[in-house]
C-alpha cells in the first residue's frame, strides 16, 4: 500500500503529482504485480495503478469491477488502524479491497493472482445509492 499522503497530497493537483511520484518509485512487489495487471494482460481487465481515490491513493484499481488491490510491506504492521479506516472508507464507496503482503506477491504470485481472479468473478457489492433527499 502507498504510504500515508503528506499534507496537501490527498486531493487535487498534489494527489496527482504524488501518485505520479509513487508510480516512478514502485516497490519490487508493485512492479512485479503490475507486469501481470497492465495492458489488460490479466483476464482482459483494465487496471490503473497509484490512483487517487478521495483523500487516498490506491495501489491498483479495476473500475469496471470496483476492485482495489493494496500491497502492504513490513512497515505497515504498525499502521493497522489507518489501513482499516482506509479500507472501510473505500468499501463504503462500493469497492472490494484486497490486501496482500509484498512478500506474498514475491513468493506466491500465482496464489495472489488466483485470489484476484476469484474476486473478479464473484458478485461485487452494490454501489451505495445517494440519499434521495425526500426524507425517506
Amino acid at each position: 500500500m502507498s504510504p500515508r499522503p503528506r499534507a496537501g497530497e490527498g486531493s487535487g493537483r498534489g494527489a496527482l503529482n504524488y501518485a505520479r511520484d509513487l508510480r516512478s518509485h514502485a516497490t519490487e512487489a508493485e512492479q512485479l504485480l503490475w507486469r501481470y495487471l497492465r495492458a489488460r494482460r490479466f483476464m482482459g481487465l483494465k487496471f490503473k495503478r497509484q490512483k487517487p481515490m478521495g483523500c487516498f491513493i490506491v495501489d491498483f484499481i479495476c473500475l469496471e469491477h470496483r476492485l482495489i488491490i493494496e500491497l502492504d510491506g513490513g512497515q505497515h504492521a504498525d499502521q493497522m488502524d489507518y489501513d482499516q479506516a482506509r479500507t472501510l472508507w473505500l468499501e463504503s464507496q462500493g469497492f472490494v479491497v484486497l490486501r496482500f503482503w509484498n512478500h506474498d506477491v514475491m513468493k506466491q504470485l500465482e496464489g495472489v493472482l488466483e485470489r484476484i481472479g476469484q474476486a473478479v468473478v464473484a458478485p461485487s457489492p452494490p454501489t451505495p445509492s445517494p440519499a434521495s433527499g425526500r426524507g425517506e
